[in-house]
């Protein structure tokens, strides 16, 4: 494998965020926690491993780790980056006066829901996602566009601004049980087709020695039991979340009232 002569943009891009990262560092002589830094690092992994490892197996016509790729790009690598970066890191240029509208908008709930599942729908319609597989410049463009509205997917949960809160736990739950509507709509129709959707993997030699159909369906678990079994582990992680915050704002009686307690209930007993 060589990305570098393949894909010149894979480790350019990925320099260049580390460039940014170490810049705004040394720029305001603050540094991110140790966790933040190494989600960041992971961060860096995972872009390198999808956009490189993956994205050969899926120029090979493998079908289901094209699926895997895109998951990656919408459901692990937006988390990776807002846990990876702080705070102090980011509120000078979304907050800023020309962004700060903008920003606000876009990463509001619904409109963040919805410019997710707009794109990932879209991407997969036929025509679309056919076009993609032809066009080299079209595909880095659509797995931008996943790493992006993943981002707004994701900031509603793990927003690093206290200026732009996080949904409650509660409605982090439904927020994420509601994802699962736009995912399903895109991988039932892949997992169920009697027939080829995607007539760009019947055109040639199919990596991995699979039909394309029995790729296909393979694919399209791989979108549908996949995210939701991460989706179920995210739904568990903020469940214990919440239940931990639930049982930290329970009042504890102080221990210094137990023996007024017995005084008062000897007194009544006295008096009967």
């Amino acid at each position: 494998m060589d990305i570098f002569g393949e894909h010149p943009s894979i480790p350019i891009g990925i320099a260049i965020l580390i460039a940014i990262y170490l810049g705004a560092c040394r720029v305001t002589g603050r540094r991110p926690t140790r966790m933040q830094a190494v989600w960041f690092a992971i961060a860096m992994v995972a872009i390198l491993y999808v956009q490189s490892e993956l994205d050969e197996l899926a120029d090979a016509r493998i079908f289901s780790m094209h699926m895997l790729q895109h998951l990656m790009q919408a459901f692990v690598i937006p988390p990776l980056l807002l846990l990876g970066t702080p705070d102090w890191m980011l509120r000078p240029w979304v907050l800023s006066k020309p962004i700060k509208p903008v920003a606000r908008l876009l990463t509001k709930p619904v409109i963040a829901f919805a410019i997710f599942s707009a794109v990932f729908v879209t991407a997969h319609f036929p025509p679309i996602f056919d076009r993609m597989c032809r066009d080299e410049n079209f595909h880095i463009f659509l797995h931008l566009c996943f790493m992006a509205s993943g981002i707004l997917l994701w900031w509603p949960i793990l927003s690093p601004l206290p200026e732009m809160p996080r949904l409650s736990y509660p409605a982090q739950i439904l927020y994420l049980f509601l994802l699962m509507i736009p995912m399903t709509a895109v991988a039932a129709p892949i997992t169920l087709a009697t027939h080829v959707i995607y007539p760009w993997y019947t055109e040639g030699a199919h990596g991995w020695g699979l039909k394309p159909l029995e790729d296909q369906v393979l694919g399209g678990l791989i979108m549908w039991v996949g995210q939701g079994t991460y989706l179920m582990f995210i739904f568990t992680f903020i469940f214990y979340r919440w239940q931990q915050r639930e049982d930290r704002d329970i009042p504890v009686m102080p221990t210094s009232a137990v023996p007024e307690l017995r005084v008062v209930r000897s007194r009544s007993v006295a008096h009967l």
